[in-house]
């Protein structure tokens, strides 16, 4: 399965064959959706993002398989994927965009780019127009790039039973940091 998706990341990113690409299949994203008022954390981490940049064009697309998040409590995990997430029909979430300011990162150049990416990201099954800040830094062959935004769960489909309803905040809190190695 992962294999077939590093296959299509690299399809859906094609340009030039001149293009440098960098990829990664182990990046990082987590997320939090503690409410102020919940009893424990809401928290979860997937450690198997594919992800592909295109030095060219600045084109970037990351996918997550939701159910490689992992939770500290195993029941939660289940809660996520079945009641929430409801994986079996949405299997993975994915942002598909550019780099809007590719041409003020050098990566040839050692050193730390503030970066704005700007693109489609479908979670649920619904698509959403978003630009989130981030850093690209440049170290030798490898590029890491680090992001932190807010996801509005209404937005993207997620019902929240009433029952639950003050121990999930609103919107998740999600971190992304993958390290991505030039091919």
């Amino acid at each position: 399965m992962k294999k077939i998706i590093l296959a299509a990341l690299v399809l859906t990113v094609s340009g030039s064959a001149f293009a440098q690409k960098y990829m990664t299949r182990t990046g990082k994203v987590s997320f939090n959706a503690t409410s102020p008022k919940s009893p424990e954390k809401i928290e979860a981490i997937n450690n198997e993002v594919a992800s592909i940049l295109d030095s060219k064009d600045g084109g970037f697309v990351f996918q997550v398989l939701v159910k490689s998040f992992k939770f500290e409590k195993e029941l939660m995990q289940q809660h996520f994927n079945e009641n929430y997430m409801e994986s079996d029909k949405f299997p993975k979430a994915d942002f598909k965009g550019k780099i809007a300011n590719m041409g003020d990162v050098n990566l040839t150049k050692d050193g730390s780019y503030n970066t704005t990416v700007a693109g489609k990201l479908t979670i649920h099954g619904v698509t959403q127009d978003v630009s989130v800040p981030g850093t690209i830094v440049v170290k030798g062959k490898d590029v890491t790039a680090k992001a932190k935004f807010q996801v509005n769960l209404e937005k993207h489909g997620i019902k929240i039973p009433g029952v639950v309803a003050d121990k999930l905040a609103k919107e998740a809190s999600v971190t992304v940091d993958a390290v991505l190695t030039q091919k």
